[in-house]
């Protein structure tokens, strides 16, 4: 379902709620910094970075852990970059102190090498890739995301998460060509158990297993994008070969299980977008086939049945420094009656349509140094939303500040932002960039 797809829904989705175990990311980006001071005095290097407070105090109620706090931490990021000839290398990476789980990590957030020529081009290594048109809603944007980020309010580059992988441009004239080759699968990131109210739909069975696809040249994913000009719009072509990345649940018993098995079925996407200047606007059109490869005919309740998602957004600045854009999305479930037939007793039932209204209203004061924004989401099939006010002031090039919250509610409980109705947060940040 829409950008939070899958969370948990009546076909029996549901989220691996526990946090990352630590990742060998912190020995690399050790490494790779190093490599590049070493070499400082060849290349070409910049460095930048910031310092970040950010906290999210609960507005409705504790969390099921009896905490106040969605988040809670302090983060220093810190981004190198070298270029040498047709060389580029960079790494951002990150390291923070999380007060509600007294826990400091180290994070590598991207960090690849670059080659470039006049006719292709080369990046090796962990990357955020950023595919579609959608605010806020993804259909051909398959890569990871990072759901928990985005509820708990903290700044929205952190929705988006690193992929480690290859990517090949192939510039022959008439079309631009992007190749993803992705070895390593990377599940979404959903909001914590601990944290944050929400549905599932078999409370009672605590044995859960998490089974991710094994890495092996079968399961390696595959993307592809063709872009190109028509007509003054610019349009896109994608494809993609890989998993679902929320995970599914797999009973050991149909009739009385006592274990859960947590799983990503197979998918594959078929997508197109077209963007460009329409009706004193921006106009934005984009559409996705899911294949869910395991299921194709619907008939298992355990699997995904395939969709066609589509979006229609238009943005436009009706004066200065204000800026509106709307987006209407759907999600049209194939084969429907097979899902109504074999769905689960005791799951709620979801539309063959699935409709989601967004909005957007940005003003900009003082110099553009104070942001005024409202985001909302809105469904009139589930009836459910989430509304996203937010302020931030520039005290100077270096210095920002933002307060925003993250307001839930309407629909079932058991709907996509229904569930979230406990979970309100009041959220700051406060970063000093260099």
């Amino acid at each position: 379902m829409t950008f939070v797809e899958g969370m948990m829904t009546s076909e029996g989705r549901v989220v691996q709620l526990q946090r990352p175990a630590p990742h060998w990311s912190a020995l690399l980006l050790s490494v790779f910094w190093g490599a590049q001071i070493s070499i400082a005095q060849e290349t070409n290097i910049s460095m930048h970075g910031f310092w970040q407070g950010n906290h999210s105090l609960n507005l409705s109620s504790p969390n099921p852990d009896n905490g106040d706090f969605k988040w809670a931490e302090e983060r220093f990021q810190l981004k190198l970059d070298a270029s040498i000839a047709a060389l580029r290398s960079y790494a951002k990476g990150d390291v923070f102190y999380d007060h509600i789980d007294n826990d400091a990590e180290m994070e590598l957030r991207e960090g690849y090498v670059d080659y470039s020529s006049s006719l292709w081009d080369l990046r090796v290594g962990r990357q955020i890739i950023t595919w579609g048109l959608g605010d806020l809603i993804f259909i051909n944007d398959v890569f990871p995301k990072d759901y928990e980020a985005f509820f708990s309010g903290r700044p929205l580059e952190y929705l988006k998460k690193g992929t480690d992988g290859v990517k090949i441009g192939i510039y022959p004239g008439f079309t631009s060509l992007e190749f993803i080759v992705i070895p390593f699968f990377e599940p979404n990131t959903f909001p914590q158990q601990s944290r944050f109210w929400l549905f599932d739909p078999l409370p009672g069975h605590t044995s859960r297993e998490e089974k991710e696809p094994t890495t092996n040249l079968r399961n390696t994913e595959l993307a592809v994008r063709s872009y190109f000009e028509v007509a003054g719009f610019d349009a896109s072509l994608y494809f993609y070969k890989g998993f679902f990345r929320q995970p599914w649940m797999m009973p050991d018993h149909p009739t009385m299980p006592t274990k859960l098995t947590l799983f990503y079925p197979e998918l594959s996407v078929y997508g197109a977008s077209l963007q460009g200047r329409s009706l004193g606007g921006v106009l934005s059109l984009e559409a996705g086939y899911y294949d869910s490869r395991q299921d194709r005919g619907g008939a298992d309740p355990l699997l995904p049945n395939s969709q066609t998602r589509f979006l229609v957004g238009y943005q436009r600045q009706l004066w200065e420094d204000f800026t509106l854009g709307f987006q209407y999305y759907g999600e049209y479930t194939h084969d429907y009656s097979a899902y109504e037939s074999n769905l689960p007793p005791g799951f709620p039932k979801e539309d063959r349509l699935y409709q989601l209204v967004a909005s957007r209203f940005t003003q900009f004061l003082m110099h553009q140094t104070v942001m005024l924004s409202i985001f909302s989401f809105h469904s009139p099939s589930a009836g459910d939303y989430l509304l996203n006010p937010e302020m931030k002031y520039n005290f100077s090039d270096h210095i920002w500040t933002a307060l925003g919250a993250n307001v839930f509610g309407g629909g079932e409980s058991w709907s996509q932002f229904g569930q979230l109705d406990k979970n309100d947060n009041v959220y700051i940040q406060l970063r000093y960039e260099f």
